[in-house]
Parts: structure tokens; sequence; C-alpha cells
């Protein structure tokens, strides 16, 4: 089965309208049943799936060196992949990445008008939220052949940049499952703030999603990541609400 790679470049097919606007472009041009939706700067994989589901979620995994910051983008992509995995496997996908993703081309330009063009990021999470919302149908195909690796931020601040940039969306979704999710998560952080001692709690659980998908990531990495993660997760929705343009 022939698949069209679209790969949206920064300068070279956006013309200044942003990635959205490349993804249309390139989507509307393809000629080929499915369109496989990949950034620029992942290292993409080489097999080619059989499809037959109008959205397929693929695997990513982050790549990256040893710095702390790597290692904290590492083990919280881990758990990130893992939830995004068992939800779309039970039937309630909440997660899905642009990065590495399959659609069925004709499905994807009708979901266009869902897709928010004013907001320049988020065409995933909205395209995921259009499929459920029209009941077509959607996979997910975890094996390693068809795994992505996608590369950490390398600074603190283009790492809060882009977090900030990711939350800024949150209030656009309106996916019951999405939404539930992210006010359970919300909360059991929240908390936490409140009460460190919940980390007892939530912790086994976080590490258990970590380990499943990534088990590199260290015991030390993990503690280190569930003691930051609520006042990082404060610090993106604040920065991502009132921030201006993304």
């Amino acid at each position: 089965m022939s698949i069209t790679r679209i790969i949206p470049q920064r300068g070279i097919n956006d013309e200044g309208k942003g990635k959205k606007f490349a993804l249309h472009k390139l989507i509307t041009a393809a000629s080929t049943e499915y369109v496989w939706l990949q950034d620029d700067d992942i290292i993409a994989p080489t097999a080619e799936p059989q499809v037959s589901a109008d959205l397929l979620i693929l695997p990513l995994r982050m790549g990256g060196g040893q710095t702390l910051l790597e290692r904290l983008q590492r083990a919280e992509y881990a758990a990130l992949q893992q939830i995004t995995v068992e939800t779309a496997e039970r039937g309630k996908p909440i997660l899905c990445s642009g990065a590495n993703l399959i659609v069925r081309r004709e499905r994807w330009l009708e979901s266009w008008p869902d897709l928010h063009e004013e907001i320049p990021s988020g065409d995933d999470m909205f395209l995921l939220e259009s499929f459920k919302r029209r009941g077509l149908r959607i996979e997910v195909l975890d094996l390693e052949e068809y795994t992505a690796v996608v590369s950490p931020q390398t600074t603190w601040k283009t790492f809060f940049l882009q977090r900030m940039r990711w939350a800024g969306k949150a209030p656009h979704y309106k996916d019951k499952d999405i939404r539930r999710y992210g006010a359970w998560v919300l909360i059991a952080n929240m908390l936490q703030l409140l009460c460190p001692l919940i980390i007892l709690f939530k912790f086994p659980y976080e590490y258990g999603l970590i380990k499943k998908r990534d088990a590199s990531v260290s015991l030390i990495d993990a503690l280190i990541l569930e003691f930051f993660y609520p006042f990082y997760m404060l610090i993106c929705i604040i920065g991502g609400l009132f921030r201006r343009a993304w």
C-alpha cells in the first residue's frame, strides 16, 4: 500500500502561515488514500504498516543525551506514550502526536474546519477530537519497527516555551475523555503541592507507566520528575493561558 509521507517544514512549505497551513497544502496535493504525518526533526521509521483505520496512532520514543533536563523529558515522554497506547487500546484515546500519525487523507480534509486554524499548533489533538466526535475508526500500532525517535528540548527556556504552548491549547479541548483525564492529572498534582505525601499514592502508578515504556529510565530520575511535576505543571498552565501568541 502506498502512503504519502507529509513532512511540513517551517519556511519551506508553510509560506509563513504556520504548520497547519503547510499540512493542508501538502495533504491536499497528495494523491494516495493515506498520508503519514511526520515532523521534520524526527528519526522516522522505514517500515510501512498496513492500514485500515481512519486514524492510526504510531509510537514514539525520545532520544537525546544525559543532561538532567533531557533525562526528565525522557521519563515524562515515556509516561505520556504509555498513556497514549493504553487509552487507545481501550477505545478511549486521549493523546496522539502529529510527529508519527497515519490518517485517511479524505477524513483529514473533512476535519479541517475542526482544527482551529487560528491556533498555530494542536493539529494532532484537534484531529483526534474531530475523529472521535464523528465516530471514525481509530487504532494504535505499538511496534518497534514503526516507532519514530524525537529529540528533547536542550534548554530550560525552550522546554518551558514548548510546554506552555501545549498547555495553552487545553481550554479548547471538548472531548470528555481528554477533559476528564486532564482534570484528574491537574487535581492530583495540585493536591501534591498541598500535601507532598500524595506522592506515596501517585508515584507507584506513574513509575509503572514509565517503566513499561522505557526501562532505561532510572528510579532517581522518575522521583525527581515526580517532585518537579506539580511546579512545572503550574508554571506551564499559567504561562499557556496568559501568553498571547503561540
